[in-house]
């Protein structure tokens, strides 16, 4: 099968008379996730199709033959984790409804290893949601969730997250309890914790050890020793640039942390914390140049055996001499791929668990032997995608108006070319990483139809140190703006950008950018595309919205005034910076999109802005999907909303755009 797979990536000459089908894109994964067993004898396989349901498949990996699994007649299987190497868990979900239409939580399930033996643990919001499960004892609350770790994989127990909404309208999250379940009874119980909790960790044992909580704008990360007792290690501010700041990432050994901090340099890395003491070794584990440490622990035998981070892309830093040679050899077997190699937590075989992907190819799965160097192909989450026909990634950098360094990616179409035709793809947040090396839906979608395509992660990006995150306070519609123009003067300059052919586009805060860029430098754009976008500052801070926003009160009240500004002191520039305000001055074409259930950019901010936009006469589409939220959560809408793009794209600065 890898063979197969290695002759996929062979380029072509050319590309194919038509671009790939839009739904080639934007259609579920066909191979979603894998999952080794604690002892590597077993995988656990997440795959489905458009006509059929998510189901788990569970392989032998000696064999790569189906041994088991399960499949649920009216959900998807959802997320999967191993309990131990006969039993896992996993939940549901429904891909064929909108986020508004859902009226379950993702619920909790444990199956045998053979799929024959099924235990719902946690309801939906409705009961009787015909799943065809054995309901054997009570059942824990819907808002009982899997944590981010595996946990320790060896008996029937795990940890499980119980986020507790205020009593208040809303969907806020008042705190987060922890509850330890057996998913053999179905009995769980909650652990007694210091504080508001918001947060938790397991350490390297796959134990509670490290829970986070906040009031009145701080947080306390406090740690839980081996007699149980809880201690504060450190009270700092919930939002802003605190250069001394940490972050727990995960333990080293029982006696040391391993935490993310500045220690007063610009770009955040890892170090060891010693619990007893408290202190920061003055030397990083890992410090990257120029990025921010991202990343998470690996741990096998109940030891750190190495890392897992994000630079331009994926990489992995090995601490066991038989992985980083393992990690050689998979990479010489897969050149020109990022491959991303994980072993099982109490191994009793040599297999080991390969994702696979590169700027040109989505994700394969495959398991290698360790010892025998065998590579055995499982799969790619979108076989129907030729790498011959998606363009080229790459990491850029350039100057803004004001000297500050901003790094940008850049994907070029396959055919490539001088002038061309490009798309500026504004990333949501702001206060996130906007993307990384490797396949991406959006912008290959855009490439394929012969754009360019460039994201710049303009001020207030974060993983790319504390001068650019700084940079970007309090600057939505002033200088955030600004770097995305000049992203843009930039690309016009190294003649990669027709000049008379370029289009904004974003969602969330990218959709607040397209509009203000239409408002600010309309000589620079011929379109704009704004979809789940914020039209207007005070709107996310208003709690009287036909659909409540999400965003937490402590977030309103300490994160906002210091990330995008105040109310009352701020209300001069919030008017400037506002798309509804300014609504008249937009005379590009637009093509504006909203979901009727989003709770983080509530309904209002677009119908407020399409009413404004219509009393102008703007050169306007309207598209509003009914019960969809923050994103487009349905294979309908996707491909009605990317279909749309298409066309507006074409008609404005394609083969089908009349030049000015």
């Amino acid at each position: 099968m890898i063979k197969y797979f290695l002759a996929g990536l062979a380029t072509v000459a050319g590309l194919a008379h038509a671009a790939p089908p839009v739904q080639q894109f934007f259609e579920s994964a066909h191979y979603k996730d894998a999952k080794l067993s604690p002892s590597g004898r077993y995988l656990a396989l997440r795959v489905g199709s458009n006509d059929t349901r998510d189901s788990v498949l569970v392989f032998d990996t000696e064999s790569l033959k189906v041994v088991g699994g399960g499949r649920l007649a009216d959900y998807d299987v959802g997320t999967i984790r191993w309990v131990n190497d006969n039993r896992l868990l996993y939940t549901v979900a429904d891909s064929t409804v909108a986020t508004g239409d859902t009226r379950f939580a993702p619920g909790l399930y444990a199956m045998s290893r053979d799929g024959k033996e099924i235990r719902q643990l946690a309801e939906h919001r409705q009961s009787g949601s015909g799943t065809g499960t054995h309901i054997k004892s009570r059942l824990e609350p819907w808002n009982t969730f899997l944590m981010d770790e595996e946990g320790a994989q060896d008996s029937d127990t795990v940890y499980v997250e119980r986020p507790i909404w205020t009593k208040l309208a809303g969907f806020e999250i008042e705190h987060t309890e922890l509850v330890k379940l057996n998913t053999a009874t179905g009995q769980g119980v909650t652990l007694s914790h210091p504080g508001n909790a918001q947060g938790w960790m397991l350490d390297h044992k796959g134990e509670p050890t490290i829970l986070i909580s906040t009031k009145d704008g701080k947080e306390t990360i406090h740690f839980r020793n081996a007699n149980g007792e809880w201690r504060d290690i450190v009270t700092q501010a919930a939002y802003g640039s605190d250069m001394e700041a940490i972050s727990p990432i995960g333990f080293y050994d029982d006696k040391h942390l391993l935490v993310k901090t500045r220690m007063k340099g610009d770009k955040a890395a890892l170090y060891l914390m010693d619990l007893a003491s408290g202190k920061l070794d003055p030397n990083p584990l890992v410090a990257m140049a120029d990025f921010d440490f991202t990343g998470s622990m690996v741990y096998s035998k109940k030891r750190l055996v190495g890392l897992h981070y994000l630079a331009d892309a994926r990489s992995s830093a090995w601490f066991d001499p038989a992985l980083k040679a393992a990690q050689a050899e998979v990479d010489k077997q897969l050149g020109g791929m990022i491959n991303i190699i994980t072993p099982p937590t109490q191994p009793e075989t040599d297999w080991l668990l390969v994702v696979s992907y590169s700027d040109r190819q989505p994700r394969f799965y495959s398991v290698y032997n360790s010892k025998t160097h065998e590579l055995k192909g499982l799969g790619s989450a979108r076989p129907d995608i030729k790498s011959s026909e998606m363009g080229r990634q790459d990491f850029v950098k350039y100057r803004a108006r004001d000297g500050l360094e901003v790094p940008a990616w850049l994907t070029l179409p396959a055919k490539e070319g001088k002038k061309l035709p490009m798309v500026v793809l504004v990333h949501g947040g702001p206060y996130v990483r906007g993307n990384e090396w490797g396949w991406d839906a959006e912008s290959q979608f855009l490439a394929s139809r012969g754009y360019a395509v460039l994201e710049p992660e303009f001020r207030g990006s974060t993983g790319y140190g504390m001068k650019l995150f700084d940079a970007g306070l309090k600057q939505w519609g002033l200088k955030m703006q600004d770097d995305i123009a000049d992203s843009v003067k930039w690309a016009v300059e190294k003649g990669i950008a027709d000049p008379g052919r370029i289009c904004i586009m974003g969602g969330s805060y990218g959709g607040y950018a397209t509009l203000m860029g239409l408002v600010n430098d309309p000589s620079l754009y011929r379109c704009g595309i704004a979809y789940a976008a914020v039209t207007d500052i005070p709107l996310q801070y208003s709690s009287g919205m036909a659909v409540l926003s999400d965003l937490p009160s402590d977030y309103k009240a300490y994160g906002v005034p210091l990330l995008v500004g105040d109310l009352e002191k701020d209300a001069a520039q919030f008017i400037a910076t506002s798309p509804l305000q300014q609504a008249a001055r937009i005379k590009r074409p637009l093509l504006l999109a909203h979901g009727t259930d989003d709770r983080r950019v509530a309904y209002p901010h677009y119908t407020k802005l399409r009413s404004a936009l219509k009393d102008a006469k703007a050169d306007a589409e309207f598209v509003e999907y009914i019960g969809e939220g923050h994103g487009w959560s349905t294979l309908k809408t996707r491909l009605d909303f990317w279909g749309r793009v298409e066309k507006f794209l074409d008609k404005h600065i394609g083969t089908g755009a009349k030049t000015e």
